[in-house]
Parts: C-alpha cells; sequence; structure tokens
C-alpha cells in the first residue's frame, strides 16, 4: 500500500474525487482523516486537496442548503416551482453564493462524486442536489458515518455505498410538500389582509407549523381560562424517639374547610395515631438509555432552561468538533458494532471523568453492554462521545457534553435499588394516613447520572400497633385547576408524541413561530399573542385538515413509504395538491371575513364592538359586551362560583372575591372577569 503523499499547489486539474461535505468544519475533518491534506482557498472558501493510494481528492463543502425551491408566479394557488440556487432569490442566503462558486468550478471536473453530508434525509438533499446539478450523479456514491472521528471516517471512505436515492427522493418530497403548504396557505393569509387593508403584511403557515401553533393557542387559551377549585389536606407532624415526620390522609380528603378545620382540631385534641402495619418494599431502577436529540433537549431544558434549537445547535457543535456522535438521531440504543472499551479508556485520560471510569470498569469487569431503550433510528445510533478530549469548552457547550458523556456511562452500570417504606397509621376514629419514606441502598447507575436520582426521605423505625405522638395537626387548602404547560420544551415533546416533524426541524418550526410573532417570550414564559390566536382560529375554520395533526402526519407516513419504496414522490405530490385546490377553493369564499378577522388582530382596522375587559373584538352578549375568550372566562366562572362558596363555607360574593385573588392558579381572563364582577352591584352580575 502506497504511502498517503501531501500535494503541492491548489489547481486540482482533472478526474480527481470530489468529496461534498454539509460544512466546512466537517469537511475540515474527512480531509484530514483521509491523509495529509493541503489547505486552499478559492473566493475565501477553504477546500481541500489531497492524495490516498494514489487517488487525488479534493474535499470541499456546502454550508447547509445550496439549493431551494423558487416560483415566480404571483398569487395563490401556486403549483409551479424549480429548484434553484437559494441565494439567486433569497437575499438571507447571500451567503452561500461562494460556496456555489467554489463547488461549480471543482465539480464539473471531477471523475467521482462522494457525498459526505450527515446521512440524514436534509444531508442526502443537500448533497445530491450539488451532485445533480453541478457533477454526475451517475458517477456519485455515499459516505455514511455517525461521527467525525478519523477512524470512522475512513472506515467510511473505504466502504463507500451507492447514492440513497430513496432517501433523497424521501426528502425532496417533504421539501415540496412542505413548501407547496406554506407558500399557498401562507400567501392565502396574507392576500386576505391585503384586501381589507391595502397593506403587505407577512404572515406564514405551514403543514407541521399550523398544528404546532394550534396545539400553542389551545394550551394557552386553557391556561388563560383555568378556574382553580380549593381542596383540602390534613397534614400531621409526628414525633417518634426525638424524630419528626409527616403524615397525609390515605385516599380521602376533607370536601370542604370546615370539615378540615374539624378534623385538625379533633386530632390537635387527641394527639396520637396508632401504627396498623409498616410495609418495606426494595425496586430496582433501570438504567436510562443514552440520550436521543428529543430526550437530551428536553434535560436540558429541565436542568438548565435551555431551549430546544440552542440544544441542538449546542450539540451539533460538538458533532463538528469530533467529540459526539451525530446528534440529531431518534435512537435510544448503541449498537455493539461501536468500540465502546476504547471510548471509555479515552475518557478515563480525561480527569473530569477518571474517576467514574474507574467505578465502571471495577463494576463491569471490562465487559461493557448497553441498556437499550425502545425508540430506533435506521441512520444512526444514540448520542454517544467519541472519547476525543476536549479542548476548551465554554460553560453551555461543557454541560451538553457533561450530560451526553454521564448518560453513556450510566447506561452501562447496574440498576439502582431503592428501599421505600410506606407506614400506616390510623386515628380514633379508624381515619387513615401514610407516612413515606425513600431510602437508596444500591446507588447504581446514579453514581454516573446523578441527576435523576430521587430525593431520600427518613424515617424513624415504627413497629405496628405502637401509638405515635401527634405534635402538630392542621390543615392545608390547595387550589386546583388544570393548566397545561406551554413551552418550546412541551411543544417539543408533542411534537414528537404527534410524530410530526423531524428530529432536525421539529425546534426551528417552533423558533419560526415566535420569529413569525406568533408567540414570545415574556418573563421566561411562552406567551401567545392576538396574532398567533386569530391565525389559529382562521386555520382551525378554513383550513382544519391543516389544523389537525392527522393530515401532517398521514404526510409524514408518505415520506416514509417512500423511503422504502412502497410509493412515489410524483403521487404524493400529486394528493398534495389535490388537497389544497380543494381547502383553497372553501377558503376564496370566506376571503373578506378572513382578511378582517387577521387586520383586526394586527391593529391595522379597530373592531365595531370592543370587549369591556380588553378591547379586543367583542360579542355581543348580555350581560356584558366581551370578546370571545372573556365570555368563556365569564360562563366557567358563573359554574364554578357556587361550588367555591360550598367548599370554602362563603358567601358566592366572597367565593367571587376568593377566585379574583388567586393569580397563581386562576387563569388570566378569569381572573380579570373575576375582578369586573366584584366591582358591580349584586343584581349585575348575572
Amino acid at each position: 500500500m502506497r504511502r498517503n503523499t501531501p500535494t503541492s499547489g491548489c489547481s486540482p486539474g482533472y478526474g480527481y474525487t470530489v468529496i461534498i461535505a454539509e460544512k466546512p468544519k466537517a469537511a475540515e475533518k474527512i480531509a484530514w482523516a483521509l491523509g495529509r491534506p493541503v489547505k486552499c482557498r478559492m473566493y475565501n472558501i477553504p477546500y481541500w486537496i489531497l492524495y490516498r493510494n494514489g487517488e487525488k481528492i479534493v474535499v470541499a463543502s456546502s454550508a447547509g442548503h445550496l439549493f431551494g425551491l423558487y416560483t415566480n408566479k404571483r398569487g395563490f394557488p401556486v403549483y409551479d416551482y424549480e429548484w434553484r440556487p437559494s441565494w439567486e432569490y433569497d437575499k438571507g442566503a447571500s451567503y452561500l453564493k461562494k460556496f456555489y462558486l467554489v463547488l461549480s468550478r471543482l465539480l464539473p471536473h471531477a471523475s467521482k462524486y462522494i457525498n459526505a453530508c450527515d446521512y440524514d434525509i436534509e444531508g442526502s438533499v443537500i448533497g445530491y442536489m450539488i451532485i445533480e446539478n453541478l457533477g454526475n450523479p451517475k458517477r456519485a456514491y455515499r459516505m455514511v458515518f455517525s461521527s467525525l472521528g478519523p477512524s470512522e471516517l475512513r472506515q467510511s471512505y473505504e466502504n463507500l455505498r451507492p447514492l440513497d436515492v430513496e432517501m433523497v427522493e424521501a426528502g425532496k418530497t417533504r421539501h415540496e410538500m412542505d413548501w407547496l403548504w406554506g407558500i399557498n396557505v401562507s400567501r392565502a393569509l396574507m392576500d386576505a389582509v391585503r384586501k381589507i387593508t391595502g397593506r403587505r403584511i407577512i404572515l406564514s403557515a405551514g403543514r407541521v407549523q399550523s398544528p404546532t401553533l394550534v396545539e400553542a393557542v389551545r394550551r394557552w387559551r386553557e391556561a388563560k381560562l383555568a378556574v382553580p377549585l380549593p381542596t383540602f389536606t390534613i397534614t400531621l407532624t409526628l414525633e417518634k424517639d426525638g424524630a419528626q415526620f409527616q403524615a397525609y390522609p390515605n385516599g380521602w380528603s376533607p370536601s370542604t374547610r370546615m370539615e378540615a378545620a374539624r378534623i385538625a382540631r379533633e386530632l390537635r385534641d387527641n394527639p396520637h395515631v396508632r401504627v396498623e402495619r409498616v410495609m418495606r418494599a426494595a425496586s430496582t431502577v433501570r438504567p436510562p438509555p443514552a440520550f436521543n436529540l428529543g430526550d437530551l433537549q428536553s434535560e436540558a431544558a429541565r436542568l438548565y432552561g435551555f431551549s430546544p434549537m440552542k440544544t441542538q445547535k449546542l450539540a451539533e457543535d460538538l458533532y463538528l468538533d469530533a467529540l459526539i456522535s451525530y446528534p440529531r438521531t431518534n435512537s435510544q440504543k448503541l449498537p455493539p458494532t461501536i468500540n465502546y472499551t476504547k471510548i471509555i479508556g479515552s475518557l478515563s485520560r480525561n480527569p473530569y471523568y477518571s474517576d467514574l471510569v474507574r467505578a465502571l470498569q471495577a463494576e463491569t469487569g471490562g465487559v461493557y453492554k448497553p441498556v437499550q431503550g425502545r425508540k430506533d433510528d435506521p441512520a444512526h445510533p444514540a448520542i454517544y462521545p467519541t472519547g476525543v478530549k476536549p479542548r476548551s469548552l465554554d460553560r453551555d457547550h461543557a454541560r451538553i457534553y457533561d450530560l451526553i458523556v454521564r448518560r453513556f456511562l450510566a447506561a452501562f452500570s447496574k440498576p439502582a435499588v431503592v428501599e421505600r417504606i410506606e407506614a400506616y397509621l390510623v386515628d380514633w376514629k379508624d381515619r387513615s394516613y401514610t407516612a413515606k419514606g425513600v431510602r437508596v441502598s444500591y446507588e447504581g447507575w446514579w453514581r454516573y447520572y446523578h441527576y435523576l436520582r430521587p430525593k431520600e426521605i427518613s424515617l424513624p423505625s415504627l413497629r405496628d400497633g405502637e401509638r405515635v405522638m401527634v405534635v402538630k395537626a392542621g390543615y392545608q387548602t390547595r387550589w386546583v385547576s388544570k393548566r397545561p404547560q406551554l413551552s418550546k420544551t412541551s411543544l417539543l415533546k408533542w411534537m414528537e408524541t404527534q410524530r410530526i416533524g423531524t428530529e432536525a426541524t421539529r425546534a426551528r418550526i417552533i423558533e419560526v413561530l415566535y420569529k413569525r410573532g406568533y408567540l414570545v417570550s415574556k418573563g421566561g414564559k411562552t406567551v401567545v399573542t392576538d396574532l398567533g390566536m386569530y391565525v389559529s382560529d382562521v386555520i382551525g375554520e378554513l383550513f382544519p385538515d391543516l389544523a389537525r395533526v392527522e393530515l401532517t402526519r398521514k404526510f409524514e407516513e408518505y415520506v416514509d413509504a417512500i423511503r422504502f419504496g412502497k410509493t412515489s414522490h410524483d403521487k404524493v405530490i400529486e394528493e398534495t395538491i389535490k388537497q389544497l385546490d380543494y381547502l383553497i377553493r372553501k377558503y376564496k369564499e370566506r376571503l373578506e371575513q378572513v382578511g378582517s378577522k387577521l387586520a383586526i388582530a394586527l391593529g391595522v382596522i379597530a373592531p365595531k364592538a370592543k370587549c369591556v375587559i380588553c378591547g379586543r373584538e367583542a360579542v355581543v352578549n348580555e350581560p356584558f359586551t366581551m370578546c370571545s375568550y372573556h365570555l368563556e372566562a365569564y360562563r366557567r366562572l358563573r359554574q364554578a362560583i357556587p361550588v367555591v362558596a360550598e367548599k370554602m363555607g362563603v358567601s358566592e360574593e366572597d367565593a367571587l372575591k376568593l377566585i379574583a385573588s388567586r393569580k397563581g392558579e386562576a387563569g388570566q381572563w378569569v381572573v380579570e372577569v373575576a375582578k369586573l364582577l366584584s366591582t358591580l352591584p349584586s343584581k349585575d352580575k348575572g
């Protein structure tokens, strides 16, 4: 075998092999893995030239999608489009022009083409479109790898695959399908506003974006309409041998505040309970699998408050630095083909993880069998560290890297063992209570991934039949309401459970909702704007199929079917146009009504009647003129007031004031209506 020899000069000549990476950083890693390259520049964009076993190789890169979809047709519906260089029609993509010019000089003179972009639908399309437009797909191959480690890159190059044409067709179909939905529905919304106001205002909707917005608005409304109801529980502080612990009712609760106060008073007058039985049970807690992207995004949000997009960007940076495997994966599985002994051995040389690795080596005896999760991905395994030692990471990158390493090590560890103790007690009226204790008896995988370790709760030694003193008895009033969680992370989880979008696109779609002004962040919380609510209403009313996940999921299944050769690009696009044509015909019949709604939401025109509380467009209704949101809050409030009055033992007027004061538990619209009602004479409260 000939030794790799460096090249001289930056003129590739003719008849070379060109490797196309997705980003310059990945191109550099590939070049150095395959030989000793000469770094060159054209239009100030880097590329690399090297020899490997006598073969001249040029490694160049894109910077994401170099080609996109374009039409010169105005209005809607529009079904004519073409793939063109993005920089030709999108000012925001002007930076891609230099990459295009470099590739347009390098590819025509090559004899072989290798797509080395990320091995997923996006990467397959990026590389293929470059080869199709500037080279020759008939002489093209695919590099497949899950990390940018040198040995894996060399192995990938030595085992080239044919072009993944099914993946390419699936990816092109998804792009065209999303473009058709997005441009037509977005233009429909904007046209409606323009016809009413004469102004051009940017609005957007899409196949995945729209049901996600509708879900965000649903959660927002339910939170704003939440009416809290009081619940009561008895709280006991017990003492045994100088140690105090807590007990709570077992399977029952007082139904009113008066009943709760009476029971607490009885327990103070008869300050003892009897231990009926004590139960101990040890249970094993299985290690979690290594991260997929969704799990990593959820955990980073829980621990550090990172948005899904931020976590994805940080993980992609770590991947491009060859510190972790490809992060945009759905898999929770680690296959046996990965050299875990080598990776864990490399991690042992990192002082930050050396003690953990020594403990894992002692625990496993050097035999590494990872726990496997349920989710899989045909393209990539779960996220794992490559073993390459980080040189310098800022705080946020270090946090994500640490989560990945610890979760990876935990996957090889033994289950943890936790002992749970439950003491069942009864008072002198045979009312049942429980006191609970938790003790970790074997740390297992929690040693490596301590972020999920439970909090230990101590209980003194208790014997069946003994009496325990009550040192304090009282009751708590809790106001309970159903307030759905609304955040970037909760939306991402919902998208995952509904199987819409992809690992690569979900976080980006959520960010688009913010960019369009449908959602905003206030005080670290997600807020739906009036525009977001109105756009959601319009989509739900006039494009109901687009508002529901079933349509989006159906087309996701079409894309998967293309990957497995069960349907074709042309059939899916034909079905897309058929669905759009039907919806747009219905929509055009109500164009003026839609435009008025959106114009009011944008504040361009004033509503004919205003809500007495918020000034939004009102629904005229007795006894008040309110918007539809406050009117619904009023209806729910009227149903709840008698219940609250009975439970709290107060008048309905006082119940109304109590609800108005529960800002933390009651929805904003409910509080606003309650405050309005509490200022009116009784005869005007409805």
